[in-house]
């Protein structure tokens, strides 16, 4: 990732509308994002940002052209390498998405995000306890981040471990910023009243 602070602002921007907003949003701050960085005539974020919005058209082989040309440019640049993974498992190519993944780790180590969807990757293959380690890491090193605890329930759920699931649920609707992502509060709601139903003693209404 660039060290420039406003540039990582960008970057953080367009990652929390990705996450909590819709394609149209994200859009629009990776299209203003990238004219920003157009202006400075920064080469490797200009890439970074052209692959962004490849991505979320889905034209991933796109965006892997523009990832590689944005490494090329700055080697140490996680967040690239842990988009090129993701576009590698939109189109199927599993094993070396790992590989990327660990490459962005290995030039980043302090980018949560990068364990963050390793983690996400390891959960959605059946990995749930090898996730963990990834969820828990990347909460080590940004312990407010609320998507991170979602999957950390989410993998703590498919092992049956239901109050530690609950409590990660709990902890993201915490996190959230009160009014936001109304959707993502029901949903998370409705699991944990169907854990607390689960649970020992719950009384069943």
């Amino acid at each position: 990732m660039s060290r420039n602070s406003e540039l990582i602002e960008f970057r953080i921007k367009l990652d929390n509308a990705i996450t909590y907003g819709t394609q149209k949003e994200a859009l629009k701050v990776g299209r203003d994002s990238l004219r920003m960085v157009e202006k400075e005539g920064i080469a490797g974020e200009i890439e970074y940002f052209k692959g962004q919005i490849q991505m979320l058209n889905k034209n991933f082989a796109n965006a892997i052209e523009h990832f590689d040309a944005a490494i090329r440019h700055n080697q140490a640049d996680g967040g690239s390498y842990n988009d090129r993974a993701l576009c590698m498992v939109e189109l199927g190519i599993i094993d070396d998405a790992f590989k990327y993944f660990d490459k962005g780790i290995a030039v980043e180590p302090d980018y949560a995000t990068i364990y963050h969807n390793k983690g996400w990757l390891l959960n959605n293959l059946g990995e749930h306890r090898e996730a963990i380690k990834y969820f828990n890491k990347a909460l080590e090193l940004e312990p407010d981040r609320a998507v991170t605890y979602d999957n950390l329930a989410d993998a703590l759920l498919n092992l049956k471990e239901l109050p530690e699931a609950k409590q990660a649920y709990e902890k993201v609707i915490k996190l959230l910023n009160p009014g936001s992502c109304r959707s993502i509060r029901a949903k998370i709601k409705r699991k944990i009243k169907w854990i607390s139903e689960q649970l020992p003693g719950a009384i069943i209404r």
